[in-house]
């Protein structure tokens, strides 16, 4: 028997869209905490978001190149996962979660097969592997931007490698690529929204709904 599909929803803002995301039956949620995101969330009000998910939801506070005041931050907040989402080298990582305490994931981007080729650099220290679309050149931040990549490029990926696929997924596109990936989890953030930063409740049901029906 399979494995149940993980569906993470990130970018969550506000304790009304929490439990949006927790009645529609997500297995993850996340905020986001870098400030040139439209998703951004203060500490302050992280730390709100995670207690009230705490024991309903899995949580995962999504950092950018974090320095070790950051992560010591958010790691005493209590999050069940801390994900990486910029530059971090395979070291980095490594030292992050040995002083976080908290499980690791390391998104990193795919572009070309040669960043495919990357991804077993973090294997072992990370907790758990993202695919992500790469960003374009000159773009300000690194994730969120609604784009998908070449799916095709996974073929080369050890398949003994456990991955989750985020990158410009939708309602309309999460059956296909779940379908054609075989991720054992997938992860949208702007796929969900009206607007940036602003999550669509009839959206996310949609994603789930169709993620689920899927498999």
């Amino acid at each position: 028997m399979a494995e149940p599909l993980v569906i993470k929803i990130c970018g969550i803002k506000t304790l009304d869209l929490l439990e949006t995301t927790i009645a529609a039956g997500a297995d993850m949620v996340g905020f986001v905490h870098f400030v040139r995101s439209p998703r951004h969330v203060s500490i302050e009000d992280i730390a709100t978001l995670i207690s009230a998910a705490r024991g309903r939801i899995e949580t995962c506070v999504l950092l950018v190149n974090p320095d070790n005041s950051c992560v010591a931050e958010v790691a005493a907040l209590g999050p069940d996962w801390i994900q990486l989402h910029g530059p971090e080298s395979p070291h980095r990582v490594e030292a992050i979660r040995a002083e976080a305490g908290v499980e690791i994931m390391k998104a990193v981007p795919i572009g070309s097969a040669e960043d495919v080729r990357h991804v077993a650099d973090f294997v072992d220290v990370a907790d758990r592997i993202l695919v992500d679309a790469k960003p374009p050149k000159g773009a300000d931040r690194p994730g969120g931007l609604g784009e998908t990549f070449d799916w095709a490029l996974l073929e080369t990926l050890d398949p003994s490698v456990p991955f989750m696929l985020s990158g410009g997924l939708t309602p309309q596109t999460v059956a296909e690529a779940i379908r054609t990936v075989r991720p054992f989890g997938v992860d949208v953030s702007s796929g969900v929204e009206s607007a940036p930063g602003v999550k669509d409740k009839k959206l996310i049901e949609a994603f789930i709904r169709n993620a689920r029906a899927a498999v």
